[in-house]
């Protein structure tokens, strides 16, 4: 694995993982694991800024925990660890400070629409993004798989890189993208971003009865009041859905009979609820083994952590060493007084 291109991402735990994960990150991280050196990270220090509940986040860890081995993350393919077991993520993230200007944290985009609906701004909001850029940097990662939301602070992981090694020398490699090609995914209201704090998702492990329940109050064309109405399925959010799990065979079919009217939304939102049920069928059946088997699943956690610590160390080490952190060096240089 030494020789592949090594990949970083991470993902807050917020409980099991939901269809915007599944789509915008999850499942392209499965086929990264063929081609590149991976490591997969449960960012639950990233949690500590939103108003997290202490007593529900190690339950949410080990439930995204068993979202990732379910879908496919294979601890023998990737590294998968929680960002909280490596200690030298906070203590770079501590580091990069030192090169980071205030002005360029201040005009991140996420930053600004959070920071604007609080009266007071904690200070982890704003250095948000030096943690991630330290989480990358870390791992000496080459590529990020990131939905087009999160540029702006891989973007600033590279300038941060850049000014530590013209500040410090060459160590850390600057980031690029990795886009997942799907898009925004908007959740089951057609507005806003698929969200589990906004409601408006389905969890990937839910029977098909929740998975029903959820699919059908999904907001469809607007224009389309009556059963017989001409749809317009290129501006339908359950259209666009189909596009992920239904039959593509069966596609042009439902597009066509939605335009003609002869196909209500209630019949093409029980298609897609059947064929969301069904893509993750087996995916559930596994969950539901790790979930009986909550020691495997802390012993990949804490294998992963050792082989991340390990990694972490050796970049943590040339970093103290170049920013003038090894005392020792001085000691043995001079001798003793």
């Amino acid at each position: 694995m030494s020789n592949r291109t090594r990949i970083f991402s991470g993902m807050q735990p917020s409980g099991e993982a939901h269809l915007g994960n599944y789509l915008g990150a999850l499942r392209q991280w499965v086929d990264h694991q063929d081609d590149h050196d991976c490591y997969f990270c449960i960012v639950d220090q990233h949690a500590l800024t939103g108003g997290h509940e202490p007593s529900e986040l190690p339950r949410r860890v080990f439930d995204l925990a068993v979202s990732f081995l379910a879908v496919g993350l294979d601890p023998e393919r990737s590294t998968i660890f929680v960002q909280s077991d490596v200690q030298e993520h906070t203590e770079l993230a501590w580091l990069l400070n030192a090169v980071t200007p205030v002005g360029d944290l201040e005009r991140m985009t996420q930053y600004k629409d959070k920071s604007s609906r609080l009266e007071s701004i904690p200070a982890g909001l704003l250095n948000y993004p030096i943690l991630q850029a330290a989480d990358i940097l870390l791992y000496r990662a080459e590529r990020v798989p990131v939905g087009e939301d999160q540029l702006q602070h891989l973007e600033l992981a590279r300038e941060i890189a850049r000014k530590w090694n013209h500040r410090f020398g060459e160590v850390f490699p600057e980031p690029r993208p990795i886009l997942s090609g799907v898009g925004r995914i908007l959740g089951l209201d057609g507005d806003a971003k698929m969200s589990k704090s906004l409601d408006n998702t389905v969890r990937i492990l839910a029977d098909s009865d929740e998975i029903w329940s959820r699919v059908r109050t999904a907001v469809t064309d607007p224009q389309r009041v009556r059963r017989d109405d001409p749809g317009r399925p290129e501006v339908c959010n359950v259209f666009s859905l189909h596009k992920h799990f239904t039959d593509p065979a069966r596609i042009p079919d439902i597009a066509d009979q939605c335009r003609a009217g002869t196909r209500g939304c209630v019949d093409c939102k029980r298609i897609l609820a059947d064929s969301i049920d069904e893509h993750f069928a087996p995916i559930r059946e596994r969950a539901r083994k790790f979930t009986e088997r909550p020691g495997r699943v802390r012993e990949i956690l804490e294998a992963g952590a050792e082989r991340a610590r390990t990694e972490a160390a050796r970049t943590m080490h040339e970093v103290r060493e170049r920013m003038g952190l090894d005392w020792r060096r001085a000691a043995i240089a001079t001798g003793p007084l």
